[in-house]
C-alpha cells in the first residue's frame, strides 16, 4: 500500500498541535529562532524532551549541532513571531524578542513556556532529525492561551 505525501500531509495537519519557537546561538552567538509544531515530551525522570528539524531547513547544521538550545510554547498573541521565524532566511532573532537563557540560547520574551535544554541524542527519523533535550530549566508564566495549529491554520481555544 502507498499513501500519497500530499495525503498524508493534509492527515497529520488534522492533529492539533502547539506552536513553537526552538532557539540556539550559531558559533558566532548570532540568535536564530525557527517555527516547529513537533515538539513532544518524553520523559519526566530524567526530564527529556523532543522535537523534529527538517533536514532541508536552511539552519539545520546550526541547530543539528546546537549543544544548548531552547523550547519557547507560543502564546496565541505570539502568532506574529510564529510566522516571522518560519520563512526561510528570517531567523536571526531581534533583540526586543528575546533575553539571555542560564546556557546561552535565547528564551523569547512572553511565551507561555521556555524549556532550557541540552541535547540529549539524535536519530535519523526520514526526512527530519529528531533531537532529544534534556530540560535544564524551566519557567512558565501564570496564564495566557496558547498559539495552536490545525489544518494548516492558526487557531485558538473557544
Amino acid at each position: 500500500m502507498s499513501i500519497e505525501p500530499r495525503e498524508l500531509r493534509d492527515a497529520l495537519g488534522r492533529f492539533t498541535t502547539g506552536v513553537c519557537l526552538i532557539t540556539t546561538v550559531t558559533q558566532q552567538r548570532t540568535p536564530l529562532a525557527m517555527t516547529a509544531n513537533s515538539f513532544s515530551s518524553v520523559s519526566l525522570d530524567p526530564p527529556l524532551v523532543l522535537w523534529s528539524l527538517q533536514e532541508n531547513s536552511d539552519v539545520y547544521d546550526v541547530f543539528a549541532g546546537a549543544r544548548y538550545f531552547n523550547i519557547n510554547v507560543l502564546a496565541l498573541e505570539q502568532q506574529a513571531l510564529s510566522t516571522q521565524y518560519a520563512r526561510k532566511g528570517q531567523h536571526e532573532i531581534e533583540r526586543a524578542h528575546y533575553r539571555d537563557g542560564k546556557c546561552g540560547a535565547p528564551v523569547i520574551r512572553d511565551a507561555l513556556v521556555n524549556f532550557e535544554c541540552e541535547q540529549e541524542a539524535t536519530y535519523d527519523g526520514g526526512d527530519h532529525l529528531i533531537i532529544v533535550g534534556r530540560v535544564l530549566d524551566v519557567q512558565q508564566r501564570p496564564s495566557g492561551d496558547p498559539l495552536l495549529f490545525f489544518s494548516g491554520g492558526y487557531r485558538e481555544i473557544r
